[in-house]
């Protein structure tokens, strides 16, 4: 029996990045892209390799060409550190996993280092195989603290909770990271939103600004722990413009949605340099009359629009300057 998964790139809505800065934040994730898994039971433990794996190259200009593609980490490296913190987390709970082995296969087409989350949606759809497989349940809190701990403990990458969140619900989610919960419990208070309320969202990028999110979040990170008063006061308004959005969700307040999505990007703006595409990228989409800040940490964007004819000259806009526009298919199982 073959055993099939999947997990879908991450938006954040509002608030990031103060999900790492015990902020809050509201992302979903959307099935416009997918990152899927086969498993099934082998001899031997066996991961096939993907697009990410390649290990030769036909010159240096397409080695650089694919670390460009996927940066320095193959998606090899992601699911062996999968495997070991999902062995060592049934152990320590004392959770009998049966004595079978399992091949995997992998493939994703989630652009990469665009701040959409690709490498933590294929950690989500194989932790999500390995339960079925093993016949595992782990709570989705816990389930996006593990995806974490294998790119912050094992590979090293910066990363914060919300795109694991948003992967392990499955559903637009308001998430607290408050200190003292987070201290507590090992994670924040997440709350499952209403959509019947969601404004008409767009997403729209571009490959070429593409950026990891260890290049933004370690100044910033580094800034935060110092308590550079700056910092400290930016990620207290990001949470209050992300209490300020939940209400102005349940109240179908679409012009209060619209200014606080761009005074989102713009308090980022005032906070850390950023490069000048992904600054005309946002001005381009304002042009239009839509709103518009970073899905992540750069090279995508999110924002709002009113009605297709909105829409339409918003995707006129971006494409002539070879920026991908779509509307996202938001999951919500």
């Amino acid at each position: 029996m073959i055993i099939e998964t999947y997990s879908y790139p991450r938006a954040a809505v509002i608030g990031n990045p103060s999900d790492g800065y015990f902020g809050k934040t509201i992302a979903f994730v959307f099935s416009n892209f997918v990152a899927n898994v086969q498993l099934y039971q082998t001899p031997e433990l066996e991961i096939k390799p993907q697009r990410l794996d390649i290990t030769s190259y036909k010159n240096m200009q397409a080695l650089v060409d694919d670390i460009n593609f996927a940066g320095y980490y193959g998606g090899m490296r992601l699911l062996k550190g999968m495997i070991k913190v999902f062995y060592e987390y049934c152990i320590t709970n004392n959770i009998p996993l049966a004595s079978k082995n399992f091949t995997i296969r992998y493939n994703s087409n989630i652009p990469l280092r665009l701040g959409l989350a690709g490498s933590s949606a294929i950690l989500s759809a194989f932790l999500k195989a390995m339960c079925l497989f093993y016949e595992v349940y782990i709570d989705p809190a816990i389930f996006a603290n593990l995806v974490l701990s294998v790119e912050n403990g094992e590979l090293g990458i910066s990363a914060g909770l919300q795109d694991r969140v948003a992967q392990a619900y499955e559903k637009p989610v308001f998430m607290d990271f408050d200190k003292e919960t987070m201290q507590k419990q090992g994670y924040g208070n997440y709350q499952v939103l209403n959509t019947t309320n969601l404004p008409n969202f767009y997403i729209a990028y571009r490959k070429n600004l593409s950026e990891g999110t260890e290049i933004v979040h370690n100044n910033l990170k580094a800034r935060f722990e110092i308590g550079e008063e700056k910092v400290l006061a930016a990620m207290n308004r990001w949470g209050q413009i992300t209490e300020e959005f939940k209400t102005a969700l349940n109240e179908n307040s679409y012009e209060k949605m619209h200014e606080l999505i761009n005074e989102n990007f713009d308090l980022r703006r005032s906070l850390i340099s950023i490069s000048k595409g992904n600054i005309e990228m946002v001005d381009m989409a304002r042009s239009t009359g839509a709103s518009a800040k970073f899905t992540g940490s750069g090279g995508a964007i999110i924002g709002t629009y009113t009605d297709e004819k909105m829409y339409s000259q918003l995707k006129d806009t971006l494409n002539n300057h070879n920026i991908e526009v779509i509307k996202p298919n938001i999951v919500n199982n």
